[in-house]
């Protein structure tokens, strides 16, 4: 709103002509979900502590958590209220591209919310049912997809899927782009959730993960820059960018109160939707595949479950003391922060690693 009104404005004041660039958009936009975030912050926690929206630590998680019990969680509706007005006033709300991240944003924060609200309902870290939050899951990804698609249009990049560090090598998915779409955001969200489980470790992660795609939004919006990049051009990426910054804005708020000891959780409202919002970043930007080496920590997060789960059934063995992958370090003598710094620097490389493939081609 206030991006629009200056550019009306601009010929009665030349100095409003700044809003044009969507860099200085991006660096208002992430001071302003910061200080809101961190205005809003003790008040939500206030709250959370009134209506006794407490962390419920699942029994068999380490010994070490059961401490952390009756933390007020729910703490995800922080970033996504830090997020919104930034967003509001300094992208281009006219913009579709705008309107797809934060609506797939607050679609899977509405699935976590829910999941949330059950489980403080009753005491017990039991929320939705498995298949009620994959259903869920799957059809707020899939209407995202088929969003996608219409804004794309008939743009030479719809439905195509560019394949990292080679510049020739696309794949045309046609109208298959929705459900691979939906497998993005459903794979994002709970990777994301996954990775959820130490003080500071999902919010830091997805801060690095979130400035690297407002760079790759950034990029795909210049048509310019993209074309020097040969990476795919999309009209009106760039406002994605401002989204991003925002994001990265309202994570930092929330890392305020969240480093350790945290003093409030995200809960699945905040992972499912951070989740999602780098995931759509990520296919607003045609940067699917890539999302896989940025995400690299919520990868390897998600595959340890995965394959825990595989070997105990397969096998009856486990190939870690305990998954995800950081109660395993956990077990094996690192200390919380260790393991949540060291985790920090591989997503902090992963993130390079990501932005390299820009110019590797």
């Amino acid at each position: 709103m206030l991006y629009l009104l200056a550019w009306h404005l601009r010929e009665l004041w030349g100095p409003l002509n700044v809003f044009r660039y969507i860099t200085f958009r991006a660096a208002l936009a992430v001071v302003a979900a910061l200080a809101l975030g961190l205005w809003l912050g003790p008040k939500l926690i206030a709250a959370l502590q009134r209506l006794a929206v407490r962390q419920v630590v699942r029994e068999e998680g380490p010994a070490s958590h059961r401490s952390k019990s009756g933390t007020p969680t729910m703490g995800g509706l922080l970033i996504l209220a830090a997020l919104s007005l930034p967003v509001l006033l300094f992208a281009d709300i006219t913009e579709p591209w705008v309107w797809v991240a934060c609506g797939t944003t607050y679609a899977f924060g509405a699935i976590g919310f829910w999941d949330d609200f059950l489980k403080v309902k009753r005491g017990k870290n039991l929320g939705l049912r498995a298949w009620e939050k994959l259903g869920l899951q799957l059809l707020a990804g899939a209407t995202a997809g088929v969003l996608v698609r219409l804004v794309a249009g008939h743009a030479p990049h719809a439905g195509v899927l560019y394949v990292p560090f080679f510049k020739n090598v696309q794949l045309d998915l046609g109208w298959a782009y929705i459900p691979f779409v939906t497998l993005v955001l459903v794979g994002a969200s709970n990777a994301v959730n996954l990775t959820d489980g130490l003080d500071g470790l999902a919010i830091g992660s997805a801060i690095l993960a979130s400035g690297t795609f407002a760079v790759f939004s950034y990029v795909a919006g210049h048509a310019k820059i993209a074309q020097y990049l040969q990476v795919p051009a999309v009209a009106g990426a760039g406002e994605v960018a401002v989204f991003c910054a925002a994001l990265v804005g309202a994570a930092l708020a929330f890392l305020w109160f969240n480093c350790h000891p945290a003093q409030v959780f995200m809960g699945d409202v905040g992972s499912l939707a951070l989740g999602a919002a780098i995931g759509i970043t990520a296919v607003v930007a045609k940067q699917e595949l890539a999302l896989a080496i940025v995400g690299g920590l919520f990868v390897a997060e998600a595959a340890s479950v995965i394959l825990q789960v595989a070997s105990f059934q397969l096998r009856g063995k486990r190939i870690f003391r305990m998954s995800p992958l950081h109660h395993h370090f956990e077990l094996s003598g690192w200390a919380e922060t260790q393991v949540v710094v060291r985790f920090w620097i591989i997503a902090a490389m992963c993130a390079l690693a990501g932005l390299a493939t820009l110019k590797l081609r």
